[in-house]
């Protein structure tokens, strides 16, 4: 049986095509290709149409799925094209590339072309090659410019150049552009110069020239820039020059933009020649920067690039353009909108040196106010590059290790998009750098430049760390390009350009262009030849495509779905397709499409087919085959096609129809394999008496033999196979385990070449095969090579014993040390090992011991010392210990330099009322410094703070003001640091209002725009719509204070518009709208009139509106009127009329009057002729219709309103039952949705009930209905089935009788042998008896008019189960109730239940199924259907109850006293809360109740529901419950109901509070008192509490099963009671109680109890502390001074950790002089009046984590009596 598609695996796939290759004549030429497939495929190569063969020049490296062609020695004959076609059983895969094998330079002058032999055909030639390119050039305008080139190829390629894309013939001003071919005894290969005489600005650009022969196509590029003289004269002498940019004629455009946004602004400009552009602004030329970019886009406009628009951008820009013809201009004015929330302090433009850092600070509004720094459009995180600081309002970025592509913009933005914005400048060898990334079209040319600080220097250029070809590359002064022209996709990647170290680099992204594929080859035609050949022939398509392509041809074996690949070819033409190119024999169809490229064509099929049969060769023979007595024999070989054939042994036949066999009465057995070629015998466990075996393989048209040897069998190695490697920690047990083939063998182990001798720590044993060397407690010199040795073989183990790795204990973090020069520096590492080594690195080098550098080891502590540290000892540290490190950066300030920060001069910018800080680090904290403004030392008080902290010096102002302007000096020796401080007023803010305003005012009302200032001397300019105004009679401008005020005393529509007030820093928005005054309309007063009027007669309708010059519309039913000789429009005054001067019926309607405001409405009615059936005319004929089709019978009245009546057969006919009545204005329309045979018969449209009244007949006539197939309602289903069930596939026809043909894979079923088909009516049954696997695939029921498809599986069901259960439901009587559950797999069926009786789909009863989900509803509950509901898949089930409540009968309004005279009728109403409640409602006359069935004495569980009932003589009776003596009144748990003379009182969820006495009152009638007892419920603990480790930090949960569902309980841990909230939740699921608690505390650490009623349940939770370490550190050294107070504090890694400090090694206690301090994570020890015997070092310890503090004394104590 034919194995499905799924069978064949995946066909062969390149994921890496192999790239062509150029390299020069002797060298080595490589072709590599990734290529996948299952099974793996066979790879060959081929050249010409030829399979390539290895040789001593050409080899086939196959490294897993990476297959190589490696040609060593190439030779210009070796050049071509070379295809990679991989193949295996799945389908074929081909990829080719093309080797270019150029002729080397020659060392000698080569002859003149006359005297040069021509090479044969062929022989040398090659694509073209540029051996000089075109260089890049920057010349100013009026310049000459020759640009040259030179290639090499034979034959001589044709050379041409380009422009930007465009050949020279199609530039629009290409006049002085010259080409001059170069001359033959120039060198060697063509050239082509192309000389521009005078350049241009329009000139510059990307010039490429082309070189193309017969073997391929070349291109180089270069770039030209002209710029602009810095004087040019004017271009005629005669004419006097013109300003730069003449005034403008008219107003500019105005355009606004959002502080932040981009501003783009484009100009197209056409003229002969071509204009040259400039950009202005403000009246001064611009020139591109970094937030200013000029370029001209795809479609020629000039294009100006304002990136991130501050508000100083904002100004008139000017696009001029100019050629010999004249100029023009193009004007914008640019208002850039400042958000109301701004910067208080935004950004400054800063520059700094490669390798440097810079520091961007700004500052905002509110220290709460979150932002984000930018570059650009890229986010910048928090890391080593970017330092970010957040200290109160000041945001601060450090950009550390600048380099060139760090220059660029840079943004901080907060809330609402608000940005300020700075250019950071990075000064280096590269002044201009890349851009971050260049988008360009395949096709086009790609052009990157940079400019270097240093003229004439050499940089290089890389794509993806590949270097480029110098070709493309060019340089010239302080400019460097690289142009590559006609970009693909293989040139994307990221490009830098590298000079020395520093680099710039770019992502360079090439779009695709979407290109259409090729068409189809036409003329496709099959010719059957002989001898097992068919010939196809095909015409190329037309059009030909212009990319290269190729035919592929592929075949389908007719009965199948699958298309095979079978070869590719180049040319069309004709192609003969044997037998051997197809795996079995069969009839098989073709088809052609084209490929390149682009894609593919659609596929041309060859009409017929042919039958194809494969033809076996030998492609492998048998060999002989030598093994070892025991071991299994394997004989193979391979065939040419797919094809059986027999195996012999000795001359018998082996029997190939079983997998395995016995030859004869002896004990050799066989098993015969075949996978796809090839073919295999394998014998098993071959005996020495088997030798000399002849084997035998048979087939049509193959035979071969081959003999079998027998050896004895030697002693060999079974394991291992290899040599093993093993790596073990110092006393770990090692086993070393060889096993040989034969038992109690002897073999010696041997160690580094020497015999191993046993000893208490080398043990060596012998088991059966295996040998054995074993390691007790290994140690480090245990570490070597061990052998295991017997009979000349040997297995070798590698083992290599280490010592535990070692760990860094302190320090975690970089430690950054600052010391001054001949200071003793010490870096101390801890190591948790205290024989560990480490090695100490310095700047990457390793350090060794000297007189200046010492290296200590004591215990686990490590230190490196510099006794007498210099500045050249400064750089980063490293101490290594195993894979881990710990840094240092240590730093020594010469002593002649104290003040380490800031190196230069510092200049503050700030506003009044700001707060000030000057900071100045020194290099030592005892050192005192000296402040001074503007020369005179500075006296501390509150508006100057002077402040000393460790080694900073800070002099802060608190409100700074503007006469603390000035410059401050932090002086101490001979040095001094300076700090220019400038306070200027807070810039003027708008206070009222904050948001845009918006006014709307009626016309002559005067408008008044306030707006308040935050200084009432702050000047304000007022804007509408973009220009300024200017105060007049109209328009008055007020200033009052801090309040200024815009009015329009009074106000006109044309006043309306969007005004700003400007306060420079700040600006207010309004938009005013001015409306004119209201249309009216005075009569009439009411506002819809009904008049009637005769017909035909004079209608006049009349109003009088105010204003009287108000215009008026006239509507009738909704459209517009205009004035006719029919109806009159007339306004005299305030007086407008209509007029009809003939009204007619059709003129009745809706008439409105309407100005602008008010409406009035007039409907006038005019009498109407009598009712006539306009349209059809005459009866129609008889309609026919198929059923389901709809029917639609409509007639036309004369007059719309007119009553009509339908009638079929002489009977009326209502809406509904399918028919649909409606009337459409004159039309009546009775409308069949779909019809059916009941609906047939003659229809009467009759007007009017009077008898003779005019009607209208239709005969409808409905067809027989066409037989469909009504089930299953999908077209495709999906059919499992067992091996060896019936398979039954059953359709269900909308009617019996019906003809149905049953197929299987498009072949026709009969009922014989296995199938069965049968009739039952509609149903039609296709049952095939004892399914087999070859019986899946696809079945179709087909009907003349509907066809069914059946896709069937036969394979062993899944594991049916259900993975949801039914959930229990409790519904009123008349609601619907739906069952749900979910079963695996999705596609299981399912049996549904009802009280053990299985459920059939009906209107009450609904099943559906979506996914994996299956659900039962039951439509309209009933009493009756209370049960069991079960459904069942599989061996499972699951059930759950339904209860039906009683549906409440509830009066909303009930009977009330009615008062009537003797022989007066009384009518009593009532109001039910029940739709149909009519029989439910009884009316008797009251009659004294009594109590027809009494209480009874109740005994429940506690938390059970308790029912007492009892049962009256009459229906509606009040009655009263009592408990105890005390009236009950309905509660949430307390439920009292009225179920026809039934009284039921439930009591939920019953505690022992509700035992006592109830009883029953009505009337006076009594029952009860009854006794309600309410049982203790007994809980008990299903599932027991499990105990809990885990580590601090984590999350721990506790369940607890119980007895009972609705049962409450409790948690403690440690014996406190947990109450949910923050890390502790607790819910209830059921019966089973949970218990989550996250982020564990060692604290929490102790027992855990739940409780429920008396059951209990305890687990114990343990929790893992982390080791405390330490965050923040005290300084290591701090000086105070005498009688002062000293404070060190730590911050650890968690709250509540416990410290311990020492000082000089002892623990100190709290008291008057210590005291210890707490809070949260933070510890602080306080010394209290230090006195000199309190200086020493001070340490503090948390867990194995310490710090100390060296503290200084300064100052003499002097006592006092």
């Amino acid at each position: 049986m034919k194995a499905g598609s799924g069978d064949q695996g995946s066909p062969p796939c390149f994921l890496r095509f192999p790239r062509p290759v150029r390299v020069v004549s002797g060298a080595e030429a490589e072709l590599k290709c990734v290529v996948l497939g299952e099974p793996p495929p066979t790879v060959v190569w081929e050249k010409g149409g030829q399979q390539l063969a290895a040789s001593d020049r050409l080899s086939f490296p196959v490294d897993g799925a990476e297959h190589c062609l490696l040609l060593s020695g190439a030779l210009p004959t070796d050049a071509g094209v070379y295809v990679c076609r991989a193949r295996n059983s799945a389908g074929e895969a081909y990829a080719a590339a093309a080797v270019t094998v150029l002729e080397p330079p020659a060392h000698e002058p080569e002859p003149q072309l006359a005297e040069r032999p021509l090479p044969p055909p062929g022989a040398g030639e090659g694509a073209p090659v540029f051996l000089t390119g075109p260089r890049s050039q920057w010349v100013l305008r009026g310049a000459e410019v020759v640009l040259e080139c030179q290639v090499g190829g034979l034959p001589a390629p044709t050379l041409y150049w380009e422009k930007d894309g465009m050949a020279l013939d199609e530039v629009w001003d290409s006049s002085h552009f010259s080409l001059e071919p170069g001359r033959a005894g120039a060198g060697a290969g063509a050239s082509l110069a192309l000389r521009i005489l005078a350049a241009r600005l329009p000139d510059s650009g990307v010039y490429v020239c082309h070189a193309r022969n017969a073997h391929g196509h070349a291109r180089a590029g270069a770039l030209l820039q002209v710029q602009q003289t810095p004087e040019s004269p004017p271009e005629d002498p005669d004419e006097a020059p013109t300003p730069v940019v003449e005034p403008l004629k008219c107003a500019p455009k105005t355009f606004w933009v959002n502080e932040g946004k981009h501003a783009k602004f484009r100009c197209y400009v056409m003229g002969k020649p071509e204009p040259e552009i400039e950009w202005h602004w403000e009246g001064r030329p611009l020139l591109p920067d970094r937030r200013r970019l000029m370029y001209r886009d795809r479609d020629g406009g000039f294009v100006l690039k304002v990136l991130y628009c501050q508000a100083k951008d904002r100004g008139l820009y000017v696009c001029a353009a100019r050629n010999s013809a004249g100029q023009t201009l193009s004007a914008v004015q640019l208002h850039v909108k400042e958000p109301r929330l701004r910067f208080s302090r935004p950004l400054q433009d800063v520059e700094g040196r490669e390798h440097g850092i810079a520091v961007l600070e700004c500052k905002v509004p509110n220290s709460r106010i979150p932002t984000a720094w930018f570059r650009e459009d890229q986010r910048l995180l928090p890391c080593r590059k970017y330092e970010q600081i957040e200290e109160g309002t000041v945001r601060r970025l450090i950009i550390h290790r600048l380099k060139a592509d760090d220059d660029g913009v840079y943004l901080c933005e907060m809330r609402g998009r608000v940005r300020t914005v700075a250019n950071v400048t990075v000064k280096g060898p590269i002044l201009k750098r890349l851009p971050r990334k260049l988008d360009v079209f395949e096709g086009e040319n790609a052009v990157l430049l940079v400019e270097t600080r240093e003229a004439g220097v050499e940089g290089r250029w890389s794509r993806d760390g590949e270097d480029l070809p110098a070709t493309c590359q060019s340089s010239s002064g302080h400019m460097h390009a690289l142009v590559l022209p006609g970009v693909t996709r293989e040139d994307a990647g990221e490009v830098t350009f590298s000079l020395g170290n520093s680099r710039t680099t770019t992502l360079l992204r090439v779009k695709c262009i979407k290109h259409n594929p090729p068409g189809p080859p036409v003329l496709a035609e099959m010719f059957k030849g002989h001898r097992n050949t068919v010939l196809l022939t095909w015409k190329p398509p037309d059009p030909t495509p212009e990319t290269p392509f190729i035919y592929r041809l592929e075949r389908q074996e007719v009965g199948s779905e699958d298309w095979v690949q079978c070869f590719s070819i180049e040319k069309a033409g004709a192609v003969e397709v044997p037998g051997d190119c197809v795996p079995t024999e069969g009839d098989y169809r073709f088809r052609v499409c084209t490929v390149s490229e682009h894609g593919r064509s659609p596929h041309v099929v060859f009409h017929g087919s042919a039958h194809l049969v494969p033809t076996a060769r030998l492609v492998a023979g048998l060999e002989e085959v030598q093994v070892y007595d025991g071991e299994d024999a394997v004989f193979s070989l391979d065939l040419s096609t797919v094809i059986q054939g027999t195996w012999f042994l000795n001359g018998e036949e082996l029997k190939s129809n079983e997998p395995e066999g016995q030859v004869g009465p002896g004990p050799l057995r066989y098993r015969v394999e075949q996978h796809g070629l090839q073919h295999r015998l394998i014998l098993q466990a071959v005996r020495h008496q088997d030798s000399g075996a002849l084997i035998g393989f048979s087939c049509p048209g193959v035979q071969d033999s081959a003999a079998l040897t027998i050896q004895e069998s030697p002693v060999h190695i079974l394991s291992p196979q290899d040599k093993v490697s093993l790596t073990f920690t110092t006393s770990d047990r090692v086993v070393l385990t060889c096993e040989l083939s034969r038992v109690d063998f002897p073999a010696s182990w041997y160690k580094d070449g020497q015999q191993v001798e046993e000893s208490e720590s080398v043990v060596v044993k012998m088991d059966g095969r295996k040998h054995r060397l074993i390691l007790p407690e290994a140690q480090v010199q245990d570490s070597g090579e061990f052998e295991c040795r017997t009979e000349g073989i040997s297995a070798f183990f590698s083992v290599t014993v280490q010592d535990p790795p070692v760990h860094i204990v302190a320090p975690r973090e970089h430690v950054f040390v600052h010391a001054i020069t001949s200071e003793c520096v010490m870096l101390t590492c801890e190591v948790d090992r205290e024989d560990a080594p480490v090695h100490w690195f310095k700047d990457g080098q390793e350090v060794e011991e000297s007189d200046f550098v010492l290296l200590e080891s004591e215990g686990p502590h490590r230190r490196l010392v510099l006794p007498s540290a210099q500045p050249s000892v400064g750089g980063e540290f490293q101490c290594v210990a195993g894979d881990e490190r710990a840094y240092f950066t240590v730093t020594i300030t010469d002593v002649s330099s104290w003040i380490v920060y800031p190196s230069g001069k510092v200049y503050v910018a700030a506003v009044r009322l700001e707060r000030v800080v000057l900071t100045c680090e020194l290099c030592r904290p005892w050192a005192e410094v000296r402040w001074t403004k503007d020369g005179e030392e500075v006296v501390e008080s509150p508006a100057l703070l002077l402040q000393k902290e460790d080694t900073v010096r800070r002099l802060v102002l608190p409100a700074v003001q503007l006469e603390d302007s000035g410059e401050y000096l932090c002086e101490i020796d001979d040095e001094s640091a300076s700090f220019t401080v400038t306070v200027t007023e807070p810039p003027v803010r708008i206070l009222y209002p904050r948001d845009e305003v918006t006014l709307v005012a009626v016309s002559l009302e005067c408008v008044v725009l306030m707006c308040e200032l935050s200084r009432e001397d702050a000047p304000v300019r007022w804007y509408k719509d973009g220009l300024e105004v200017e105060e007049s009679e109209a328009l008055v401008l007020e200033s009052d204070g801090p309040h200024r005020r815009l009015v329009l005393p009074a106000a006109q529509p044309q006043d309306g518009g969007e005004f700003v007030c400007d306060a420079g820093d700040d600006s207010a928005f309004y938009t005013v709208t001015v409306t004119a005054p209201p249309e009216r309309i005075v009569h009439p007063a009411a506002r819809s009139l009904d008049l009637q009027f005769r017909a035909p007669g004079r209608v006049e309708l009349r109003c009088e509106v105010a204003p009287a010059g108000s215009q008026v519309r006239w509507y009738k039913d909704g459209l517009e009127v205009e004035a006719s000789d029919a109806l009159q429009l007339g306004a005299e005054g305030p007086t407008r009329t209509l007029t009809l001067p003939h009204a007619q019926p059709e003129d009745a309607g809706e008439y409105v009057c309407e100005t602008r405001d008010e409406a009035v409405t007039f409907n006038i009615s005019l009498a109407e002729p009598p009712v006539q059936f306009l349209a059809p005319e005459a009866a129609p004929g008889p309609l026919c219709v198929a059923p389901g089709e709809p029917v639609v019978l409509s007639c036309e009245l004369s007059r719309a309103g007119a009553l009509v009546f339908w009638s079929h057969n002489g009977k009326p006919v209502q809406t509904g039952e399918g028919l649909e009545l409606r009337a459409e204005g004159p039309r009546r329309v009775l409308c069949i949705r779909a019809a059916d045979l009941a609906h047939a018969g003659l229809y009467t449209c009759q007007c009017g009930a009077a008898p003779g009244a005019p009607s209208l007949s239709f005969t409808v006539q409905v067809a027989e209905p066409p037989v469909r197939v009504v089930a299953p309602e999908a077209a495709q289903t999906r059919v499992r089935s067992t091996p060896g069930g019936d398979l039954e596939l059953a359709v269900r026809l909308s009617g019996p009788g019906g003809p149905v043909r049953w197929y299987k894979d498009g072949e026709r079923l009969a009922s014989q042998g296995r199938v069965q088909l049968e009739q039952d009516g509609a149903r039609q049954v296709l049952r095939v008896r004892g399914a087999r696997s070859r019986d899946a695939g696809e079945y179709l029921c087909d009907t003349p008019q509907d066809s069914r498809i059946f896709l069937v599986s036969v394979e062993e069901p899944p594991l049916v189960k259900l993975i949801s259960e039914l959930t229990p439901l409790t519904v009123h009587e008349g609601d619907d109730a739906t069952f749900r559950c979910e079963v695996s797999p999705p596609d299981a069926d399912i049996t549904w239940l009802r009280n053990g009786v299985v459920v059939t789909p009906g209107p009450q009863l609904e099943m559906t199924q979506n996914g994996s989900s299956r659900t039962l509803t039951v439509r309209s509950c009933r009493l009756e259907d209370a049960g069991t509901v079960t459904a069942r898949a599989g061996g499972t089930s699951t059930s759950a109850r339904l209860h039906v409540r009683e549906t409440e009968l509830l009066f909303l309004r009930r009977l009330q006293d009615v008062r009537a005279e003797e022989g007066q009728d009384v009518c009593l109403e009532v109001e039910t809360g029940r739709v149909g409640a009519a029989g439910a409602v009884r009316w008797m006359r009251e009659a004294p109740v009594t109590i027809v069935r009494g209480l009874q004495d109740l005994e429940v569980t506690e938390g059970d529901t308790a029912t007492f009932e009892c049962a009256l003589s009459q229906t509606l009776a009040d009655v009263t419950w009592e408990k105890d003596g005390q009236p009950l009144t309905p509660s949430a748990r307390l439920r009292l109901q009225a179920l026809g003379t039934r009284r039921l009182l439930q009591l939920r969820r019953c505690s022992p509070l509700d035992a006592g006495t109830y009883s029953c009152v009505v009337g006076m009638a009594r029952t009860g008192p009854v006794h309600l007892v309410v049982r203790e419920r007994k809980v008990s603990v299903l599932s027991e509490l499990r105990s809990v480790s885990a580590r601090e930090g984590d999350g721990a949960t506790f369940e607890c099963t119980v007895s009972e569902v609705e049962t409450a309980g409790s948690w403690e841990l440690g014996g406190r009671p947990l109450r949910p909230g923050g890390r502790v939740r607790i819910r209830q699921e059921g019966k089973k109680h949970i218990l989550v608690l996250s982020e564990l505390r060692a604290e929490d650490a102790g027992e855990v109890r739940f409780q429920a009623g008396p059951a209990q349940s305890v687990a114990q939770l343990e929790v893992e502390a982390l080791p405390l370490q330490m965050l923040r550190r005290p300084p290591r050294e701090k000086t105070v001074l005498v009688c002062r107070r000293a404070v060190l504090e730590v911050t650890v890694s968690r709250p509540g950790g416990q410290v311990c400090w020492l000082r000089e090694g002892a623990e100190l206690c709290p008291g008057d002089k210590y005291q210890l301090r707490s809070h949260g994570p933070t510890h602080s020890l306080v010394i209290h009046d230090v006195r000199p015997e309190d200086q020493g070092t001070y340490c503090c310890q948390a867990g194995q984590d310490s710090a100390y503090t060296r503290l200084l004394v300064e100052g003499d104590a002097t006592l006092s009596t």
